[in-house]
């Protein structure tokens, strides 16, 4: 109907320009009709993400046209691959074009050819920005886009067939309103997520496809069922959104599957009703709140709710899926054919009562409960800690599940003061209803030996890990999986304590088992590995630990998709080996994307977003970057004195940061104190011949040596060295 030409305005204003004029031979009435009513219904709107008139006319020779903005873009799918965006970056691009739609409609327009072509993503002070365009065909909805006469021919058909909705493909299309539109957005949003069309032309033939489309006859596989059945494709489509086919098959799977089918349902009625509704179902979805295209059953709702609140409960919200499910599982199979029925009952009993008690927990984030008021995570956790104490007591078993679950989601949130005293109580109403080696004990023991190691309790968890697995190896035998967990965590406490020697056997026993049991891939194997490479890092061992660090990174992006907290972890580990061999460009951009994940999953104020942060600002003091490096330090200790403590080991690793900085800033009074209060933290803890009391010892003696006390700053360096050599001796 129309060529498009660059071209350039010279007044009122010099700028290049797209102008669209009528092709030659082409000025039937109807042709016309049409070509006025694009002008006008690009003349009516103003909208960021619509392509602007500027401009229009006819030529000498009577030729229309109109000049628009010139959008220097490509289609919005082919720019979403070529950039290799996240399902969740492509939503969110996706968003504004729903956004214009919206605007022509509430102008009284209809797109009617939606489509990746003709929406250009174009690049605005380095942000993509989407641009509607090629309103050729639309059609007025309640006002006339031109005085010429516009009707459509009865059996044609107007738009691309393979975005068309089923009553836009009908002979008359005279029964077209905005929700075709949303159709043809749903269409768009299938293949920017799956990569393919959810019914092709070219596959089933243009009138087999054009008579399934018009008796409504199109009922697609969901995108995350379509992922699964495209075979090695589905490998290369998966790293075109920076995943794998897995996990992109799981983010599909549930709300985006209902989003995207509730909007190319072929019955219209049961469409999205505007397409701004589209749109905030999409946001719901990126806010991780309840969608409308999806049942609002009560599991799903309280599952966002938690999910919502990543800031609090974050990690928690993974440990209460898993350990309900655990709970809830360890109670039905107990139920075996040849126990009594009486037995069962009890069983079956217990599955409610834990059903019940999370229901009535999580009704106060309902409004109506709430009363208006904001319920945090934080104060559903606190109610819960204190209502599986006063309200369970008759019912221990069901009481030590859950409090044992509360106690794990205290941890995961870094709250280990809140945690370790209902990990106690659950372990103690574990040893009574159990005998004291039952594998229900030795679960208790592994989760208190956890946060007693993240306490700085090392000689209590070592206590506690070692008894666990004897209880785990006695019943299980020594290649159990679960024996290889036990000897993960005591071989991590090892590593933090300093025994390297003791360590790595543990480690290597602990990988062995669970490479031979669960498989090379396995999701549990990245954190073995992982401890391992980091084991090997202290002691020097560089080549070892970047192998190994490595494979324990690709472990777990696998297994878990790019924004995990176990993917934080390996990031961060591999960030400080690069680290230490001076390698800053290649650790930078490993410590801000774990700092990014951490943020982003546990909140500003966790301990382990501190440990990042005292990272970050040891890289920035390690080139000179003293004004950077210093409030890096100063808010990673701030976090960690908030959270932990008052003799946290950790804590000293904050202080030893910030006294280096001073110290090379010239102020050696504020440094020399921080460094007595790492030393004499680090000594009572850690004990005085670990590897850390070393680190300070060096550092410190440097500032003497800055001052002009070179005898006690001597003493230091030999000490130093003393423990360091026992340390790689493994004595």
């Amino acid at each position: 109907m129309g060529v498009v030409y660059v071209a350039e305005q010279t007044e009122p204003v010099r700028r290049r320009v797209a102008l669209k004029i009528m092709k030659l031979g082409m000025d039937t009435k109807q042709v016309v009709a049409r070509f006025e009513a694009e002008r006008q219904a690009l003349a009516v709107m103003e909208h960021p993400n619509i392509a602007k008139v500027l401009d229009g006319g006819a030529s000498e020779a009577r030729r229309p046209y109109f000049v628009m903005e010139l959008v220097r873009g490509v289609p919005l799918t082919q720019y979403c691959d070529m950039h290799r965006l996240s399902t969740r970056d492509r939503l969110a691009l996706f968003i504004p074009v729903c956004h214009a739609v919206q605007h022509a409609h509430q102008k009284g327009v209809i797109h009617r050819d939606l489509k990746p072509s003709n929406v250009l993503v174009a690049v605005q002070d380095d942000r993509p920005v989407p641009k509607v365009i090629d309103f050729g065909i639309a059609k007025a909805i309640s006002q006339r886009l031109t005085e010429h006469t516009l009707v459509t021919e009865y059996g044609m058909a107007m738009g691309t067939p393979a975005y068309m909705s089923p009553e836009q493909a009908e002979m008359s299309g005279l029964d077209v309103d905005t929700r075709t539109d949303i159709y043809s957005l749903g269409v768009m949003l299938y293949q920017l997520l799956v990569g393919r069309l959810p019914l092709d032309p070219g596959e089933l033939g243009m009138p087999a496809f054009l008579a399934r489309l018009v008796m409504r006859e199109t009922s697609p596989e969901t995108p995350s069922g379509r992922l699964s059945t495209l075979g090695p494709d589905r490998v290369a489509i998966a790293l075109s959104r920076r995943t794998d086919w897995s996990a992109l098959r799981r983010e599909l799977r549930g709300d985006l599957d209902w989003i995207v089918m509730k909007a190319m349902d072929p019955d219209r009625t049961r469409r999205y009703e505007t397409v701004n509704g589209l749109a905030m179902d999409l946001q719901r979805h990126l806010d991780d709140e309840p969608v409308v295209a999806r049942p609002p059953s009560p599991r799903y709702r309280l599952a966002k709710f938690i999910k919502r609140h990543r800031g609090g409960v974050a990690a928690g919200a993974a440990a209460v899926a898993a350990l309900v499910v655990g709970a809830t599982l360890a109670t039905v199979g107990l139920v075996r054919a040849t126990r009594a029925e009486a037995v069962a009952r009890q069983d079956a009993e217990a599955v409610r009562q834990v059903a019940d008690f999370l229901v009535g927990l999580f009704r106060v984030s309902d409004p109506g409960e709430a009363r208006g008021n904001t319920i945090t995570a934080r104060e559903i956790l606190d109610r819960g800690a204190q209502q599986v104490t006063t309200e369970l007591g008759g019912q221990p078993a069901v009481q030590a599940r859950l409090t044992q679950t509360m106690g794990q989601v205290y941890s995961a949130l870094g709250l280990y003061d809140a945690a370790r005293p209902l990990l106690e109580q659950a372990l103690a109403l574990r040893e009574r209803l159990r005998d004291p080696d039952h594998l229900g004990v030795a679960s208790g023991l592994v989760d208190l030996a956890s946060v007693s190691r993240r306490q700085g309790s090392f000689a209590h968890a070592e206590s506690l890990y070692t008894r666990a697995l004897a209880i785990r190896e006695t019943a299980l035998g020594p290649d159990d999986p679960q024996v290889a967990a036990v000897l993960n965590g005591l071989g991590g406490l090892l590593f933090a304590q300093g025994k390297y020697a003791e360590a790595e056997p543990v480690l290597k026993r602990a990988m062995r088992l669970r490479e031979r049991a669960l498989g090379p891939d396995a999701p549990e194997l990245g954190s073995t590995v992982g401890n391992l490479g980091a084991l090997y890092w202290a002691q020097g061992r560089y080549a070892d630990a970047e192998s190994l660090l490595q494979r324990a990174l690709e472990i777990e992006q696998r297994a878990y998709g790019p924004d995990h907290l176990e993917v934080a972890a390996s990031l961060n580990n591999l960030g400080a080996l690069f680290w230490t061999q001076k390698k800053y460009a290649k650790a930078e951009p490993l410590y801000v994307r774990a700092q990014q994940i951490h943020e982003k999953v546990l909140g500003p104020d966790h301990p382990d977003v501190a440990a990042v942060l005292n990272n970050l600002g040891e890289l920035a003091w390690a080139q000179g970057k003293y004004a950077e490096a210093e409030p890096l330090f100063r808010r990673s200790l701030q976090i960690k004195q908030k959270v932990l403590r008052p003799d946290h080991p950790d804590i000293a690793v904050s202080q030893h940061g910030l006294a280096n900085v001073l110290r090379d800033r010239g102020r050696y009074r504020e440094a020399e104190a921080l460094y007595q209060r790492a030393l004499a933290l680090r000594e009572r803890v850690l004990g005085p011949d670990h590897p850390n009391v070393a680190e300070t010892l060096k550092a410190y003696a440097a500032l003497l040596r800055k001052t002009g006390r070179g005898d006690q700053a001597a003493r230091f360096e030999t000490r130093a060295q003393a423990i360091e050599a026992a340390s790689k001796s493994g004595k």
